[in-house]
């Protein structure tokens, strides 16, 4: 008896919208990405996403109902491999949910780490809870008697009778203290040296499987949709990362062949965040080597919208790369690590 009047309340209330879209009124506590992204993206009402790794977590997405228009959902995981994010746009695009009978895609907002691009093409970068993934009822015993599902999902928000503010949802726990020079460098470890250099091409076929298998078809499969995919502006510490591992230009070919992939179809947009010299040099931007601050974010968001450092042919994206070079070779890393932090 005890174990129905559970389920009963798990499936009203249904904190991970695995039956249900959200309660009015309900003040739900979204933190938990692989068990809530899938239910977000079946029930709730969105007209785009953001998707990606912790490089999206930090996007505001009121900002792109104020600069675009867009009614917009957050679908980040922290560190996303391309089958996360084929895993991801699968429910999005499923033309059998509710959220896409009430909405079609308008958008979608794609952090591209150019890194994952080599993992293997059916590899997640966590174990998911197939429960909440599957169209299998019977395990859904493993949600409907969690204890944590009913004590930190359904009474603590109850009690506390506060919810998650769902324009921030996944928001970094780091504040503005955590974005400086010292806090950087004292977590920051370089990689051993390497003195063979990679061969350039060794990237490209992995690149290119993890493109044509959990990227392009979506693009190719929703033409009226728009794909706003951009490169992250990691610091110039992932750039010290890439000389002293030796591949430098094995990871500008995978660069350039992944944008060129990328720029055959009309509905992509393409932006490359990577050459913002004043932003990538200036390491009082991040907390670690690749993660910037969240006022970076409003920036990418605003360039969405008004086309700043939006790429449109293989050729400007050529020219993006070589910028990018030179504010590599001209950094004086030599200063930079002489300094007490």
């Amino acid at each position: 008896m005890i174990l129905i009047m559970v389920s009963a309340l798990v499936i009203y209330i249904d904190p991970f919208f695995h039956y249900h879209a959200p309660l009015p009124g309900f003040p739900y506590i979204v933190d938990n990405q692989l068990s809530q992204n899938p239910g977000m993206a079946e029930w709730m009402d969105y007209d785009s996403c953001i998707i990606g790794s912790s490089m999206t977590v930090n996007f505001h997405t009121d900002d792109f109902n104020e600069l675009m228009g867009l009614n917009t959902l957050k679908l980040s995981y922290s560190g996303a491999y391309p089958r996360d994010d084929y895993n991801i746009l699968s429910i999005v695009f499923d033309e059998k949910t509710p959220a896409r009978k009430n909405n079609k895609v308008k958008a979608v907002f794609l952090g591209l780490d150019i890194p994952t691009l080599t993992a293997e093409v059916d590899e997640i970068k966590y174990e998911l809870p197939m429960y909440l993934y599957d169209k299998n009822p019977i395990n859904d015993v493993k949600y409907l008697w969690n204890k944590d599902v009913l004590l930190e999902y359904i009474l603590k928000p109850i009690i506390q009778k506060k919810g998650t503010n769902l324009s921030e949802v996944y928001a970094s726990w780091w504040t503005e203290d955590y974005y400086n020079i010292q806090y950087v460098m004292h977590g920051y470890e370089a990689p051993e040296p390497v003195s063979e250099e990679m061969d350039p091409e060794l990237l490209l076929p992995k690149t290119k499987e993890n493109l044509d298998v959990n990227i392009l078809p979506f693009i190719r499969d929703n033409p009226d949709t728009d794909f706003y995919i951009f490169f992250p502006p990691y610091s110039i510490l992932y750039w010290n990362n890439v000389l002293t591992e030796n591949h430098m230009e094995a990871t500008v070919n995978q660069y350039k062949f992944a944008a060129n992939e990328l720029l055959q179809y009309d509905n992509v947009h393409l932006f490359y965040f990577q050459n913002m010299e004043e932003v990538v040099t200036d390491l009082n931007n991040y907390a670690d080597y690749t993660h910037y601050n969240p006022r970076i974010n409003r920036y990418m968001t605003e360039c969405f919208a008004d086309g700043t450092h939006e790429v449109k042919n293989i050729e400007e994206f050529e020219n993006e790369l070589n910028e990018m070079r030179r504010i590599v070779e001209e950094f004086d890393f030599e200063a930079l690590f002489s300094e007490e932090y």
